[in-house]
């Protein structure tokens, strides 16, 4: 098995193209076609886990938090990210890092976060933007079937929790093939008149390329007809933040008391308890302060979040009872959701879980 084989796994759940403008998710160091001899799964990469990796014999550190952050003009070993850099190519070591798009994607932090506060109904708090287009093209009514089949295993048609979504209106085309064509249906130098299926569809902005290589590798015409429109629905399987209800209504300090338990913390940060029952709640793993007029506008009563600010716990004036968690606590689970990921497509596979706290923020 190659390194490459682990990295699609993971990224068929958490592709690149969903992480933020500034982030710098991938690959950050080293060969992605050498053989996998085992992999360490860490939220950052330090020098204790490059040599806890070392010492278990894995060639493949997976990290939340990318190691490579900020461009490099020179790498001397000034600061731990440089020191990293030349103590894994050194032991041939290879370094991945799945941050914001492994945040924003459907199954990944956040719906890990809503799972084990038992969150119901849960649903995207921001769906992302500017992220789908609708695909549209003509096809014989014979074809239309097969095309439409290639369109859905592409990537295309889904909504929400429905797949194979597609809107068909059937028609008539024309078309004259001129001199030098080569066409499946018709005659050189006359008109033809064919019973057409208009097939309409939504795809992901990042699925474009691999659908229209199934549309072009199926559909009959020489020159097969398509149009792409950008639209401006917000993708709701994907985007920031979580929300979801309780099992059951619970008061304001015994909510926080729960969230003290489950992420395992020796205090907690929280705003004013305001309201005597959390019902729904929002949730954002790291740095999720930005979504809280978000969590606000949808009424939720908690937002749990790994970092704020000191005027946010102004802002939400009694709004909404908000908790921080700390960032490291909020996203230890992103090495359960690597290991349930890999262990699944690759179950002989040496895997392990980093017993190096990382945290760079401690508690007396």
């Amino acid at each position: 098995m190659r390194i490459k084989d682990i990295i699609q796994a993971i990224e068929n759940l958490a592709p690149l193209p969903l992480q933020e403008e500034y982030d710098n998710s991938g690959l950050q160091v080293g060969d992605p076609g050498r053989e996998a001899s085992g992999a360490l799964l860490a939220i950052d990469v330090t020098e204790n886990v490059i040599d806890e990796a070392v010492a278990l014999e894995c060639n493949l550190i997976i990290s939340h938090h990318p190691l490579a952050f900020r461009p490099f003009k020179s790498i001397t070993g000034k600061n731990y990210v440089e020191r990293c850099i030349v103590q894994a190519i050194k032991n041939d070591i290879v370094i991945y890092a799945a941050h914001t798009n492994l945040d924003n994607a459907q199954g990944g932090v956040n719906f890990k976060l809503a799972e084990m506060l038992e969150l119901q109904n849960v649903k995207v708090l921001n769906p992302m933007e500017h992220a789908l287009l609708k695909v549209v093209t003509t096809v014989p009514v014979q074809h239309a079937e097969s095309v439409r089949n290639a369109l859905f295993n592409a990537g295309a048609g889904h909504i929400g929790n429905y797949d194979s979504c597609s809107y068909n209106l059937s028609g008539e085309g024309t078309f004259r093939a001129r001199p030098g064509a080569n066409p499946n249906i018709g005659e050189i130098n006359q008109l033809h008149f064919e019973p057409e299926v208009r097939i309409e569809t939504v795809i992901p902005v990042m699925k474009k390329e691999e659908v229209l290589r199934a549309l072009l590798a199926v559909h009959p015409y020489e020159e097969p007809v398509f149009d792409l429109y950008p639209i401006n629905n917000e993708w709701e399987q994907n985007g920031g933040g979580i929300v979801g209800v309780l099992p059951e209504t619970m008061p304001g300090q015994e909510f926080l008391y729960m969230l003290k338990d489950i992420f395992n913390l020796p205090t907690i940060r929280h705003s004013k308890i305001e309201r005597k029952e959390i019902r729904d709640v929002a949730v954002c793993g790291g740095a999720g302060a930005f979504l809280i007029p978000r969590a606000i506008a949808y009424g939720a009563d908690a937002f749990v979040t790994g970092e704020a600010k000191y005027n946010d716990f102004y802002d939400v004036e009694g709004r909404l009872l908000l908790a921080v968690v700390g960032h490291y606590e909020s996203e230890i689970c992103t090495k359960e959701i690597f290991f349930d990921l890999i262990s699944r497509k690759f179950p002989t596979f040496a895997l392990f879980k980093s017993a190096f706290d990382s945290n760079p923020v401690k508690y007396l």
